[in-house]
Order: C-alpha cells, then sequence, then structure tokens
C-alpha cells in the first residue's frame, strides 16, 4: 500500500475494533509518533490547535487578570484562549528578519510592564506561515524572567530552527492539523512537552476532568478537547507524507521566488540560515506601485485566490483595546503583504498560470 492509502488503514482498523471514540490506539500511536518525530516527551491529542493553546496556557497556572505577551501578527486563535481564561494579551510587533515576534519588542514588554509590577504569566510565539522566530533571543529574555513559553507551531509541523523542531523549544509546543495545514486530520491538534505530568493532567482536563472513581465524579473545570479515533487515524496516515509535503511546498516558494523574486517591489517572506521552513505558505510583500488588493483581484478574475497576510491583532476591533508593544513592523507587513496560493496538490501548470497572471501587472 503507498503512503498516500494509510489513512483508510487507520480508520478500518478503529471501525474493525469498535473504537468509535475520543481513545483508542490510533490516538494513542498518534500522540506517540508526533512525540518521536519531533523528540519530545510527551504529547496529547486534542481537537484542535486552540484547544492545545488553551490547555497550555492553564498548565503554566495562567487565570484571570494575568498578562500574556503574545505576536500580533498572527491570526486570533492564537489569542482567543488568553480570553478563555479571563487573561490579559499583551501584543508584541514583529521584526521584518523573520515576520515573527520580535525579541526587541519583548524585551521592552517586559520592562515595561516589570516596572508596572504585572510580570506576565506567559509568552505565547508564533512561527509564522512555517518560518520560525528568532528563537535564541526570544528564549534567552524568557529564562533571564523565569517566565513560561509556549510555542504556537500550528503552521510549522516540520519546520526546524538550528536542526531542532520548533515546537519543542518552549515548555509547551502546539500544533494544528486543520484542513488547511500540512497535513490534516480534518481538524485537530497536539499538545507537546517534556513535562510528562502536565500533559497527564491536559489530557484529564480534556476529558471533561473525570475522575478516577466508579461513577462520574468531577472536582474540576473539564473540557471535551480530545481527539477522535477516527480523526487520529487521518493523522497516521498523513504523518507518512509529511516529509514529502514539506518538499513540495519549498518547491513551490522556489518557483515562486524564481519567477517573481526579479519583479520591481517584490520580496520574498525571508529565509534565514539557522531556519529550515515546512513553507507552509508562500508570501510575499510589495513596496511599488503595484499593490496586494491589485494583485489579490487579478488573480480572483482568473478564479484564482490569494489572501493578505494576518491582520495584527491590535488592529482587530475585538482586541484593539489591549495594549501594544512595539512599532508599525506588523502593520507594514499586513499592508505589503499576499499569501499566494501554496497547495501541494498545485501542479507546476498551475504555478506557471498563476505567475503568468501576476506578471502582467508589472508590463
Amino acid at each position: 500500500m503507498s503512503d498516500e492509502g494509510f489513512e483508510l488503514q487507520y480508520i478500518h482498523r478503529a471501525f474493525d475494533t469498535n473504537w468509535i471514540a475520543p481513545l483508542g490506539e490510533n490516538v494513542n500511536e498518534f500522540e506517540r509518533e508526533v512525540a518521536s518525530l519531533i523528540g519530545s516527551k510527551a504529547a496529547a491529542a486534542l481537537s484542535s490547535g486552540t484547544a492545545a493553546i488553551h490547555l497550555a496556557l492553564m498548565a503554566a497556572g495562567v487565570g484571570e487578570g494575568d498578562i500574556v505577551f503574545c505576536p500580533s501578527l498572527t491570526f486570533s486563535a492564537t489569542v482567543n484562549p488568553v480570553i478563555y481564561q479571563n487573561a490579559i494579551p499583551v501584543f508584541i510587533d514583529s521584526d521584518y528578519e523573520t515576520w515573527n515576534m520580535s525579541p526587541v519588542a519583548l524585551e521592552k514588554a517586559f520592562e515595561k510592564y516589570i516596572k508596572l509590577g504585572k510580570k506576565p504569566k506567559a509568552v505565547i510565539v508564533v512561527h509564522l506561515y512555517g518560518f520560525s522566530a528568532d528563537m535564541d533571543r526570544i528564549i534567552d529574555i524568557c529564562r533571564r524572567y523565569d517566565v513560561p513559553l509556549i510555542e504556537d507551531a500550528a503552521e510549522s509541523l516540520g519546520t526546524t530552527y538550528k536542526g531542532k523542531y520548533t515546537g519543542t523549544f518552549g515548555d509547551y509546543g502546539v500544533f494544528s492539523f486543520n484542513g488547511n495545514k500540512i497535513i490534516t486530520t480534518s481538524g485537530g491538534g497536539m499538545l507537546v512537552s517534556n513535562n510528562e505530568e502536565r500533559i497527564e493532567k491536559t489530557r484529564f482536563w480534556a476529558t471533561q476532568s473525570r475522575d478516577k472513581a466508579r461513577h462520574y465524579q468531577h472536582s474540576e473545570l473539564g473540557f471535551n478537547y480530545r481527539m477522535s479515533n477516527i480523526v487520529a487515524g487521518i493523522g497516521r496516515g498523513q504523518l507518512k507524507v509529511l516529509n514529502q509535503r514539506i518538499q513540495r511546498k519549498k518547491d513551490i516558494f522556489e518557483y515562486y521566488k524564481q519567477e517573481l523574486g526579479n519583479l520591481d517591489g517584490v520580496q520574498m517572506m525571508p529565509e534565514q540560515d539557522w531556519n529550515k521552513p515546512n513553507y507552509w505558505l508562500s508570501c510575499i510583500t510589495l513596496s511599488g506601485y503595484v499593490r496586494p488588493l491589485d494583485v489579490i483581484l487579478t488573480l480572483e478574475k482568473e478564479n484564482i485566490e490569494s489572501r493578505p497576510v494576518w491582520k495584527p491583532m491590535h488592529m482587530q476591533p475585538f482586541f484593539e483595546k489591549y495594549d501594544y508593544i512595539g512599532s508599525d513592523a506588523a502593520e507594514k507587513l499586513f499592508e505589503n503583504g499576499i499569501c499566494l496560493p501554496s497547495d501541494t496538490k498545485m501542479t507546476d501548470g498551475d504555478l506557471e498560470r498563476v505567475c503568468k497572471v501576476i506578471k502582467e501587472l508589472w508590463r
């Protein structure tokens, strides 16, 4: 059987053994396989990456009124769980070298909030579009202030920073297997950590905090966050093609770089020597007379979808009341950035068509 067919094998096994539930062999093995791949001691398979962030915050002791530093340039799922915990997000600017959390802005945030007597309870860092943040500097800052670090690696499964997988640098790492990710379970997530006791605790919370008793007993608030055995079977099959997907994503990025990189004002999302991305999305910024909306609308006329990069959280109506530390890098990346079509099923002919349409704007 080819690697592409393993999903059905694992799903059929779940049906054959009548484990159609949020527990079973596929769940256990998917946790083990992901942990083994990235080099983490423990993993909990959950219903979404958002659930994983929520439980990571709980495991880190974040509660009502606590401060949590978060990147501004990210998807709202990074930040929403902070609100679930009745905590307070403080948004940190990006840098142009990585598009991720700026260590300079993070340092300024610590200095400001330490002076206010409001030491943050946690820091969440994101590896945007599959490209790693500047982890050495961020880890150093978090260690100096003795604050737990949570890695939102939802977009970066398979990405390495200086040879080590993203998601394994912080106290907790989070992955997503949503339908648009590099591998998918249709919906799902994973929380990883070297703290096996804390992961076991998150599994308890994720299964409605059911106490070990003959009857149904609950001493803590619980959540219905566990991954199903069917979904986990899809994940096990998809995990076998992760390296193939990463290679195809890289090929797509390199194609765009070759075809569009020399156009006036076009810059690819920056690559660093210390970063081996999974190239989840190929993104560009524009600084010339052609604007992002010009590209988006021109592609749209040809029934080709592209999108702006994430709108920063500090610019979002729901989050604009919260503090923001930094300058305008996140805002400028949003104003000038585009996510190009990057699906691994795209053929070279599809890529040629996309580039041909875009190039017409420069003629």
